[in-house]
């Protein structure tokens, strides 16, 4: 049975399973989603908890197995815990897992939970996968994204009690938090736990908030090319900034950025040859997020913007490699907020006219 995150407690409430598998690459929501697990649990008799981290494919899952069928002499309930960092259990994992998932029904007496990153679809298609998810519940633990995240911080503001006003001056106070934890979700969590010890439950004011949440975001160079097709100037400049300052690769930047003008184009090109857009989008992969963008900006930009496109990032390529093209910044970061800022010109919404209509 497969439930979003946001579904863990009401499904906690209704009745505990005998097997949870939670798989995400969030750390914060993950632990969180774990302690509701492990809580209700405790409420129910399962006094006793054993970890198993798989560590390679050379695992030995004879502990495993003989945990999940035995009890100490002190406890009628146990948790079993399994963590896969890897995601890949191996071959004498595989089977494992499937034996404990079709066992897990019949056996009350042990809570198998099983903790994974984030899994591909191939994955999430494997046998072992299929038999935890056919006899248990299993929880993708998604991330919150940026568009998402204001409103996150104000559930979280508001558990501590505090919240910020109403109308934009909120909204203000909520967008600049964002800013500064971008990307990083447990910093945030930590953040407005700061605010709860420093001001008392009730309204918060921009000032208040301005003084004591740190810029502690954190940006993935592919979240940039996002925002950059987005148009989001403001936001794709203070990822590059953040980027640069986290020591990131200027090459792998530029990879990402010229490999969406590079797709770009190809879909373009495939369109014109009489393919339907979807069609083109799966023969370049791109999916989610992406493909809504894609599907947003490719009727605004012609062959002749990508062709000058696809000449700027072959230009800014040997920039970040260290060689001089003229009429271009000579480092390789500026040349990269120019190729960004370029692309987020011809992708941006046009400006909303403030003329009535009569």
């Amino acid at each position: 049975m497969q439930l979003a995150a946001a579904q863990l407690e009401t499904q906690l409430q209704r009745g505990l399973k005998s097997l949870y598998t939670l798989h995400g690459d969030e750390p914060l929501l993950q632990q969180e989603a774990a302690d509701a697990i492990r809580s209700s649990a405790r409420l129910q008799g399962y006094t006793e908890r054993s970890v198993h981290t798989v560590a390679g494919a050379h695992f030995d899952w004879s502990g495993v197995m003989a945990a999940a069928g035995s009890l100490s002499l002190f406890a009628e309930r146990q948790i079993l815990e399994i963590r896969i960092p890897s995601g890949k259990p191996g071959k004498e994992g595989s089977v494992a897992l499937q034996d404990l998932a079709e066992a897990a029904q019949a056996n009350d007496s042990t809570l198998t939970l099983v903790l994974l990153p984030r899994l591909d679809k191939m994955t999430r298609s494997s046998a072992w996968f299929s038999a935890l998810d056919s006899h248990g519940a299993t929880v993708q633990i998604d991330p919150v994204e940026r568009p998402a995240l204001p409103q996150w911080i104000a559930q979280r503001l508001a558990r501590a009690g505090q919240r910020v006003p109403a109308g934009e001056s909120g909204q203000r106070i909520l967008q600049f938090f964002a800013d500064r934890v971008e990307g990083n979700l447990l910093a945030a969590h930590q953040e407005i736990e700061k605010l709860g010890l420093l001001y008392p439950p009730g309204e918060l004011s921009f000032e208040q908030v301005e003084a004591a949440v740190l810029n502690v975001a954190r940006y993935d160079v592919f979240k940039l090319a996002e925002s950059v097709l987005a148009g989001q100037a403001e936001r794709a400049q203070r990822m590059l900034d953040g980027l640069q300052a986290e020591g990131e690769a200027p090459v792998l930047v530029h990879y990402a950025l010229s490999e969406d003008i590079r797709a770009l184009n190809r879909v373009k090109d495939a369109m014109a040859g009489g393919k339907p857009l979807p069609m083109a989008l799966r023969e370049q992969r791109v999916w989610g997020l992406k493909e809504r963008l894609y599907e947003r900006v490719l009727p605004r930009l012609d062959h002749t913007a990508l062709s000058q496109l696809l000449h700027e990032a072959h230009l800014v390529d040997g920039i970040v490699k260290g060689l001089k093209m003229p009429g271009w910044p000579s480092d390789g970061w500026q040349a990269l907020h120019r190729l960004a800022m370029h692309v987020c010109q011809l992708c941006a919404l046009p400006a909303r006219s403030s003329a009535v209509r009569k």
